[in-house]
């Protein structure tokens, strides 16, 4: 009987269970209802996606995502003074600041220096305090020669407990993680440094492709420029009746020709601003002026770089001074390891206090008094050990950990020379790369001077009326194309030296 109704009693809280187990929402409708319908995510009234099941009834709008006011929201831009002419030194400056890949790397090294502190925190004693208290009753009934009594009780207690734990010696393991952290840190710190000669790299190309692009826009509007002067001069022979129509035709179709050039050219400035403002980290809209780019006069003894100097940029580039550093942090690790097979001497130490109170009451059926009891009482006790604790066997768990170590210091180690041989290929490429657009500068220099030489003979002849308009468009486009050349090769020529120089690990502030 005591068993069944022990059932009845169970069946509710199972029923009930079950019930909420039915309730539970499965994961499934996370995610989309099916491949080819739209995810249709609830949101909240302002307007942020919630991670809740979808909806499924209402769907409208396609493959499109709900809008989220919260995301438009731009960074406070930096300030610029729209009437300064800045400079590329100055923008790199500015970007050092603005940028927010600068501002994450800085954390990402705060971050790993913290956990040096966090290794530096396992020497220190570990000390805790845990707090219980709460209370008891209980009642019962006992039936004998038909005599019946009754008796309860009610009572209280606390616990309060000090433990202390201070691991002394450990044979050098939290030396070793301590070191491996060192080691990390310095690699964050390197890959910070790293970030801002990115920043200042891209801010630099995105720099040179203004100039070129602005100077490529001049070019268009001196071609417009001097097309205009051949269409009114053959306009003025066709006048003077020493032209022909078809010249003049010609003329007025060369120079829209250039008009639709200079147009194009004009939408490139627009575009290369846009870019070197990204890489600055302004907004798209932020006004910003540009000083002159100076004359650098570029020669090809520029690219010329010893043996020498190739080991010593491998001594200070990033990328080869972060492999060190993992590699000397994963060496770190293998002798963690290898000293959690060693003893460890630790102390140990408790003082705890005891408090509490029962009462018990009880009573017969005969109607008698009800005789009752109250215990009260408390309890002190403190200890500390000093103990040794031996690994003996763990089912190979620690030399699986620490072959494991070792395949990612040799890892490390394979890693670092790989990014040393890819480096040496960077450095020769961007050598060679420097040197070709040196001459190529040279070249183009001479090719402009060459087509203006052949543009101002093909004008003096058309003027005097012994050569062609044709000769004279000709002479023309190929001005202009030598004139773009130039630009291009110069422009070149300066992202070759930026590039030479952050392949060597010497960008630390705008290139000269």
């Amino acid at each position: 009987m005591l068993c069944w109704r022990g059932h009845v009693v169970m069946l509710p809280w199972l029923v009930a269970a079950t019930t909420l187990s039915g309730c539970a929402t499965p994961g499934a409708h996370l995610a989309p209802l099916a491949p080819d319908r739209p995810w249709a995510p609830r949101t909240s009234t302002a307007g942020e996606i919630l991670p809740a099941p979808a909806r499924q009834a209402g769907v409208t709008g396609g493959f499109v995502l709900p809008a989220n006011p919260a995301v438009a929201v731009l960074h406070e831009a930096a300030r610029t003074d729209p009437d300064h002419a800045y400079t590329l030194p100055e923008l790199v400056n500015l970007a050092h600041s603005a940028n927010p890949r600068a501002r994450a790397a800085w954390q990402d090294a705060r971050s790993a220096a913290a956990g040096v502190d966090l290794a530096r925190g396992t020497y220190g004693p570990r000390l805790a305090f845990t707090g219980a208290a709460g209370g008891i009753a209980s009642s019962s009934s006992l039936t004998a020669l038909g005599q019946r009594g009754d008796s309860e009780s009610d009572g209280a207690s606390a616990v309060a407990t000090f433990s202390l734990e201070w691991l002394l010696y450990d044979f050098g393991e939290r030396a070793a993680l301590v070191n491996a952290a060192r080691q990390q840190s310095m690699a964050a710190n390197i890959a910070f440094t790293a970030a801002h000669q990115q920043i200042t790299y891209q801010v630099a190309l995105a720099y040179y492709d203004d100039v070129s692009a602005r100077a490529r826009s001049a070019n268009a509007d001196r071609a417009v420029a001097l097309g205009l002067e051949i269409e009114a001069a053959a306009k003025a022979r066709l006048q003077q009746g020493v032209g022909t129509a078809v010249e003049a035709a010609h003329a007025h179709q060369a120079t829209a020709q250039l008009r639709l050039g200079a147009v194009e050219a004009h939408a490139l400035v627009a575009d290369s601003r846009l870019r070197l403002l990204t890489a600055i980290g302004l907004p798209p809209f932020a006004r910003l002026r540009l000083a002159d780019a100076p004359e650098r006069k570029l020669t090809t003894d520029m690219a010329d770089m010893a043996e020498q100097a190739v080991a010593y940029a491998l001594s200070r580039r990033p990328d080869t001074l972060a492999a060190l550093a993992a590699r000397k942090a994963s060496e770190e690790g293998v002798r963690a390891v290898r000293a959690d097979f060693l003893p460890k001497v630790f102390a140990a130490g408790s003082a705890t206090h005891v408090e509490g109170s029962r009462t018990i009451s009880s009573w017969s059926g005969s109607g008698g008094e009800t005789p009752s009891l109250a215990l009260s009482g408390a309890r002190n006790s403190a200890a500390l050990l000093i103990g040794v604790r031996v690994p003996l066997l763990d089912g190979g768990m620690r030399a699986a950990r620490l072959a494991q170590a070792q395949s990612r210091a040799e890892a490390a180690a394979a890693r670092l020379e790989d990014t040393q041989d890819r480096a040496v290929l960077e450095i020769v490429m961007a050598q060679n790369g420097l040197r070709s657009a040196l001459e190529a500068n040279v070249a183009a220099a001479e090719a402009q001077a060459a087509a203006q030489t052949t543009l101002d003979a093909a004008l003096a002849a058309f003027r005097s009326g012994a050569g062609a308009i044709t000769a004279v468009h000709l002479a023309q486009q190929q001005r202009l194309a030598a004139d773009n050349a130039a630009v291009a090769a110069h422009a070149a020529a300066l992202r070759a030296a930026a590039t030479l120089a952050l392949v060597t690990g010497g960008l630390g502030e705008a290139p000269d």
